[in-house]
């Protein structure tokens, strides 16, 4: 099992955007799919050594093609490797991902991108709440250090049903509630980069314990499991 990012999937990805078309792409698919191989096998082992500290229950690395249907972009491929570490459900949530892209474009990222109406909901009215419990994990030195803040999309104005000079509306506000770290072409082709990214996916976990909790519970505390 391959333990670090092979650096031919830079050399691949350059040469593939300048070269984003089906007949360049088809002329050297089999290169592609030997250096895809290499970067599943990364993949997979992050993602046993997360298991290690977490319930890891799926380990998906995604296609290359691009769905350009609804896009302006019709470039029929990524450049780039994505893939996710979906945690135990129902009673675990958030997940994981990695992005490996040349350029200096490589991150990782976490927490919840899309929450549903529900889940949405349900966290805004927690912050709503008591935000003390929240706002000590995010000051917390070390996970701050790792991940700095949240990142993501937010209302401009008080979500309806939620007052907007609330001392927590910073975090009511919120329609995502993720956070990312960057590293440089350097940084991913070294031989403890997938230590380092299990490191920083170990540091959250305060986090997705305080959220899961939230989102198998209701506002008295008692389960909904």
């Amino acid at each position: 099992m391959s333990t670090s990012i092979p650096k031919e999937a830079f050399t691949f990805f350059k040469k593939l955007s300048q070269n984003n078309n089906r007949d360049w792409f088809n002329e050297h698919k089999l290169e592609f799919k030997a250096i895809e191989a290499k970067v599943k096998s990364a993949y997979n082992y992050l993602g046993e050594a997360m298991s290690v500290h977490d319930q890891i229950e799926k380990i998906k690395l995604f296609r290359i093609y691009r769905d350009v249907r609804f896009s302006k972009n019709k470039l029929p491929y990524k450049t780039h490797f994505g893939g996710s570490f979906t945690r135990k459900k129902p009673e675990l949530r958030g997940g994981y991902y990695m992005h490996i892209q040349p350029n200096n474009e490589s991150f990782i990222a976490t927490g919840f991108w899309e929450p549903n109406k529900e889940d949405l909901f349900r966290i805004r009215k927690e912050f709503e709440m008591d935000d003390n419990e929240i706002r000590v994990i995010l000051g917390n030195k070390t996970f701050n250090k790792t991940w700095g803040g949240f990142v993501g999309d937010t209302l401009k104005t008080a979500p309806k049903g939620f007052d907007k000079e609330h001392p927590a509306i910073d975090l009511i506000r919120r329609k995502q509630f993720i956070f990312t770290k960057h590293y440089t072409d350097k940084d991913v082709l070294a031989e403890d980069f997938l230590y380092n990214v299990n490191d920083a996916f170990k540091v959250i976990r305060p986090y997705f314990d305080y959220m899961s909790d939230v989102l198998t519970t209701n506002l008295n505390g008692e389960s909904l499991l």
